[in-house]
């Protein structure tokens, strides 16, 4: 469905601060504006940001298929055979 953009990191913040916004509704101010929380809930519970998206930005860890070490012994090896 949407390609992952939120890191874990990102997705904890996202979880505490939607859950203090959700708080609102319930303690303090008691106003209905803290129903808003429920959006950095489910982005972080979806691992998708439809405005990462839109801005190319993600957080989530790069991973490589092979590490910068294998290609530089790899291009030493075919160095050494020329």
């Amino acid at each position: 469905m949407f390609k992952i953009n939120v890191g874990t990191l990102d997705r904890a913040a996202r979880i505490v601060i939607g859950l203090g916004l959700l708080s609102l509704v319930i303690t303090g101010p008691r106003t209905p504006w803290g129903f808003i929380g429920i959006i950095p809930i489910a982005t972080a519970l979806f691992a998708t940001c439809p405005l990462y998206s839109v801005l190319g930005i993600s957080t989530c860890a790069r991973r490589s298929s092979h590490n910068e070490t294998s290609d530089i012994t790899e291009s030493r090896n075919r160095a050494t055979r020329v």
